[in-house]
């Protein structure tokens, strides 16, 4: 069902944990499955210079998030906002078609997490 990099990512995640000097930090759901992930962003000087993660689902929902936090650790904010679930599931190798909410998951997670930030520092939330 899932190819090698998926089966990678979810055996041996990238950025797993939680972070104790974590800038912002929220926990976003699926409504479609029940899948929760919790994000972890450190940003300095508009740069998210550590990223990590917690995910309960499934495996292509943790690969999904080891993925994206790979992608964008070292990234400007415009950058990690600008990452579509599609370019992570193509990062992944392709996942299967009734698995693609949890790459969406992925992406809802690193714009919740954007937007907090973004409100904490007295600034309009991104759309």
């Amino acid at each position: 069902m899932y190819n090698e990099t998926v089966m990678d990512h979810f055996e041996h995640p990238r950025n797993l944990g939680e972070m104790e000097d974590a800038t912002v930090v929220v926990d976003v759901g699926s409504p479609e499955c029940g899948d929760r992930t919790k994000l972890y962003l450190k940003i300095e000087d508009n740069v998210i210079v550590d990223v990590s993660f917690r995910t309960l689902g499934c495996a292509a929902a943790i690969a999904s998030s080891s993925m994206a936090t790979e992608m964008i650790k070292g990234k400007t904010l415009e950058e990690a906002w600008n990452l579509t679930n599609t370019e992570v599931a193509e990062a992944l190798g392709g996942l299967p078609e009734q698995k693609i909410h949890c790459s969406v998951l992925a992406e809802g997670a690193i714009r919740e997490a954007i937007n907090t930030y973004r409100k904490s520092q007295g600034l309009e939330p991104w759309q």
